[in-house]
Order: structure tokens, then sequence, then C-alpha cells
């Protein structure tokens, strides 16, 4: 089992910046990626930012490309996703995610076992 924590999230005006942190119990053997993802109230729940652990190469979602910035720590047990020019489209409960066992699938919301509670970020105009 891997349990996920997420924090930092809060409200903000359009331009400002937040940082988000996971920390992860533990990762299991398999688990390739960590990725943030996010759901707005009557939308579903995408992709942000990948990581693959092994090198820490990262990928993005167009719409938030050159604003987002995933990150790890040096002892791989907490993800960061800095959120700078944020727009009030950004609004939405963000997630971090666990498990997904391939580079190719860092970015995809089914192929992600384990899931934290969520932290709710909002950008008023």
């Amino acid at each position: 089992q891997v349990h996920l924590v997420e924090s930092g999230g809060g409200s903000v005006q359009a331009g400002g910046s937040l940082r988000l942190s996971c920390v992860a119990s533990a990762y299991t053997s398999s688990s390739a990626c960590v990725g943030w993802f996010r759901q707005a109230p009557g939308k579903e729940r995408e992709a942000v930012a990948g990581l693959y652990r092994a090198t820490g190469s990262t990928f993005y979602a167009d719409s938030v490309k050159g604003r987002f910035t995933i990150s790890q720590d040096n002892t791989d047990t907490t993800v960061f996703l800095q959120m700078d020019s944020l727009k009030p489209e950004d609004t939405a409960m963000y997630y971090c995610a666990a498990d997904s066992t391939h580079r190719e699938w860092c970015l995809l919301v089914s192929e992600y076992t384990y899931w934290g509670q969520g932290t709710q970020v909002t950008v008023s105009s």
C-alpha cells in the first residue's frame, strides 16, 4: 500500500503562485511515475504533470507548460508542483498519484493505482 498526502493548496489571485507538496509513505517496486492531476466541478479528472522516477524526466499537459513545474526531493519521498502565473481556469481539486508502471503512462489517469485525498486550489480573477 502507498499512502499519499497532499498539502499547499489555497486561494490566490490570478498571476500568483502556489507550491503543492505530496508526501508518499513508500513506493512499490514497479512504480515508475508519480503525477499531479486535477478535477474541477462537473469535469473529468485530467493530467497536469508527471515525473518518471528513474530519470527525473517530466511531462506536462499543454495547458500548464511553461507555468507549472513538477519535481521531487532528494529523498524521493516528496513530490512538488510549483504553479506560477496561475489563471482562474486552474481552479480545481489537485491530486497526486503514484504507481503508474510505464514511462509512457505518466500522464494517464487510468494507469495510476494510488491517490491522495486532494488539495483545493482556487484562483480568482
